[in-house]
């Protein structure tokens, strides 16, 4: 195999409040990217992404570069709202399929990245009469489906990581359940419990757990993160983050900060985010009843009983900030006050209640600079090139 490259189709360019800012592949199934996962998959590093065209300066650690020109014949093209298992695929890469949809083919001739650029073409084309091998994973149709099964999927993951970090027992905590703790350069303070009998914890190299914590599986803590203060459970809790007080079945994209008490259920995280002390998401309804949410498309039904909200990157709450049940925060915004936020809040959005007023890009850029350079990561002109990009194609709403 020669090269394969993320192709963001038309129902992944809606996967707002990310979209507007990183490419699907950039997002976090389970304990892993989806880039990463099909990184695993072919055992390789993906070569480029074709998504909307104001991504094309987005930059990143480790992410490619979007994909330009043509695709060599022999070249891979993968759905990236399919997230394949931790585990290399063996099967024939000619075309690879799950749940009877094309998740990957390999060219036959060479592609122009404009035949592309619009999402509109389905990988089902390109495949044409060629037999079809399955591939394992899971579908991503809706942004919500990033949270979906996380329990599963985090167990499914972690069992494979595992393999990767000695388990550990440290005398000065609680471990209890049939599945096991593991680390490998992890600070773990005394005092903490562990519960393992839904699923196993993975705590990656760098990572702290502080003192009077409890962990409960199925739980991945990335490089370099800080947890602890309470009960944290079945979350995937990507690099560098902070993450103290309450929180179940989330997942942390990476570089965000909950620092401080406040309840977090069913929620995603997207990088830099920041939620202000005593942030609550409320992550089901009075009635009990499935949560809908808001798409570029318009109010979708989810039909999930609990979910939270969906955090876009650069987005920052107030103290004592409330999200109601199956909330959007848009990219880049910032919003305080006592209130209870409404459904969706705008991209760059700016104040405690509609009609917002939309934050200075200069100034939110300045902002930006300086919450990266706390984790010693520097914007680049790209980086800024991208977020500018992104304020000029941001979107709106009213209700």
């Amino acid at each position: 195999m020669t090269a394969f490259h993320l192709y963001d189709d038309a129902t992944a360019r809606e996967f707002e409040p990310f979209a507007l800012t990183r490419p699907v592949g950039e997002l976090r199934v389970g304990a892993r990217l989806i880039r990463e996962r099909w990184e695993r998959a072919t055992r390789m590093q993906a070569a480029g992404f074709i998504s909307s065209a104001h991504l094309e300066d987005f930059e990143e650690g480790g992410a490619p570069e979007p994909a330009r020109g043509e695709l060599p014949a022999g070249a891979i093209v993968v759905n990236s709202r399919f997230a394949p298992m931790l585990a290399p695929v063996e099967n024939s890469w000619e075309v690879l399929a799950a749940e009877g949809r094309v998740a990957a083919v390999r060219l036959t001739s060479p592609l122009p990245v404009t035949e592309l650029a619009s999402g509109e073409m389905a990988l089902e084309s390109l495949a044409g009469n060629r037999p079809r091998s399955t591939v394992n994973g899971w579908w991503i149709d809706a942004v919500w489906d990033l949270l979906r099964d996380l329990e599963q999927r985090l167990t499914e993951d972690l069992l494979r990581l595992a393999l990767e970090f000695p388990p550990v027992a440290p005398a000065h905590c609680a471990v209890v359940g049939k599945f096991r703790v593991h680390a490998r350069d992890a600070r773990i303070e005394p005092f903490v419990m562990f519960d393992c009998t839904e699923g196993p914890v993975v705590i990656e190299d760098g990572a702290t757990v502080y003192a009077h914590t409890r962990i409960q599986g199925p739980m991945w803590i990335g490089p370099h993160s800080v947890v602890g203060g309470d009960r944290i459970s079945a979350c995937s809790i990507g690099p560098y983050s902070k993450v103290h007080g309450e929180a179940t079945h989330a997942v942390f994209l990476g570089y965000a900060n909950k620092p401080h008490d406040g309840f977090l259920g069913e929620s995603y995280i997207g990088r830099w985010v920041n939620l202000g002390a005593n942030t609550v998401t409320s992550n089901l309804k009075n009635t009990y009843g499935p949560v809908a949410i808001w798409t570029p498309s318009g109010t979708r039904d989810t039909g999930l009983q609990f979910l939270g909200t969906f955090f876009g990157d650069h987005a920052k709450t107030g103290i004592g900030m409330t999200m109601t049940t199956g909330s959007v925060i848009g990219a880049g915004a910032q919003v305080f006050g006592a209130e209870t936020q409404p459904k969706v809040v705008p991209p760059f959005a700016w104040g405690h209640q509609p009609p917002y007023e939309t934050f200075d890009l200069d100034k939110f850029l300045k902002v930006a600079e300086r919450v990266m350079a706390r984790r010693h990561v520097q914007m680049t002109d790209r980086m800024r090139a991208a977020l500018r990009r992104a304020f000029d194609h941001r979107w709106s709403y009213d209700e």
